[in-house]
């Protein structure tokens, strides 16, 4: 089999992919950990810049490159796979360099309807396994018949052997109906995790953090801020949920009582579609519009974003223009995209 040379030279490192191989696959699986989120085309978190070399795209054109950013040498790592040696240009993730990346079973103990569309479950690992991750990563559920599906984990890392996920039900979604309708508690799921590179960055600034979400984007921000209250971190932290309708806000009491409980943490919603009645404080509208309505000037926060990628691409091109930091925009976008074939979503071991 071909093997090819990659080198990065942002880092120095030096990784070996295999013919058949996509670049960010051949990363993971030699600890280097290069950003990724869907590892489907659609979110571009693994864009890099190939400098020299050539590459092609096995399955289908990169839906999150635009034509520009082709031409001038943009590349999505979790589809590319080399034609030969290359230098590529693309940042690296230290901080999950050394957590493993485990198959293993779970069972699920508790099911709970949040939201007429979103139920929450929970699973607990074998007594003698425990789930490293850092909060917002996600895991994906392997299915018999090859396929995955990734959920973000909307529990603390302190709850090693006991996971929360919250599944939206989305209309002709074969494994949503079946989580709804057909899952039982003591079923057994077959996992792989953590997954991911969103988390809060621990750079050693005290820089004030917007955490946005979309429906159940919300999760990974769940958390996030669990995580960040465990440690008694105190940077101002500023909440924003969006969803269509009330109902949606499917643990609105939860983030009010952040906000009311703690005084560095403030909790704003969005709907984006007419109500009958709005709460008190909701803003009508997109959530990305209600964050520059509070903040017009975003040049000192760290963003985190999580959600569809409509939400994802609108924020990101506002914020940029309000001032926002490249480099200091993080986010997880995520919805169902087109079937990749297993063996460019799986990891080679």
């Amino acid at each position: 089999m071909k093997q090819f040379q990659v080198k990065n030279i942002n880092s120095g490192a030096i990784f070996s992919v295999n013919e058949g191989e996509s670049i960010l696959n051949a990363a993971l699986r030699q600890g280097v950990m290069l950003p990724y989120s869907c590892k489907n085309g659609t979110c571009g978190s693994c864009k890099g810049r190939l400098e020299s070399g050539n590459i092609h795209y096995p399955f289908h054109p990169p839906l999150a490159l635009s034509q520009d950013e082709i031409a001038t040498g943009c590349a999505l790592l979790c589809q590319a796979e080399p034609t030969e040696d290359l230098i590529i240009r693309v940042r690296e993730i230290e901080a999950v360099r050394d957590i493993q990346v485990r198959k293993m079973p779970a069972r699920v103990i508790e099911k709970t309807l949040l939201a007429p569309d979103v139920m929450q479950i929970k699973i607990k690992l074998p007594d003698a396994q425990r789930l490293q991750f850092l909060a917002g990563q996600y895991l994906e559920i392997l299915l018999p018949d090859g396929k995955r599906r990734a959920f973000s984990i909307a529990s603390a890392p302190q709850s090693e052997d006991v996971i929360e996920l919250h599944i939206r039900h989305v209309e002709g979604g074969g494994f949503t109906g079946w989580v709804f309708d057909e899952l039982k508690e003591r079923d057994i799921l077959r996992l792989e995790a953590p997954l991911g590179t969103f988390f809060i960055r621990n750079d050693k600034t005290e820089r004030p953090m917007i955490l946005m979400g979309g429906g159940t984007g919300f999760a990974p921000l769940k958390s996030m801020i669990e995580d960040l209250l465990s440690h008694h971190d105190q940077r101002p932290l500023h909440l924003f949920w969006g969803v269509r309708s009330q109902t949606e806000l499917y643990m609105h009491e939860q983030a009010l009582k952040w906000a009311e409980e703690n005084g560095h943490i403030q909790y704003s919603n969005a709907l984006s579609e007419a109500q009958s009645e709005t709460p008190d404080g909701s803003y009508y509208g997109f959530i990305h519009e209600a964050v520059l309505e509070q903040y017009p000037d975003l040049s000192d926060f760290d963003i985190y974003m999580s959600g569809p990628p409509a939400m994802i691409d609108a924020g990101r091109a506002a914020f940029l223009s309000h001032g926002a930091e490249q480099r200091r925009i993080f986010f997880d976008s995520f919805e169902f995209g087109l079937d990749v074939p297993v063996r460019v979503l799986s990891r080679p071991h």
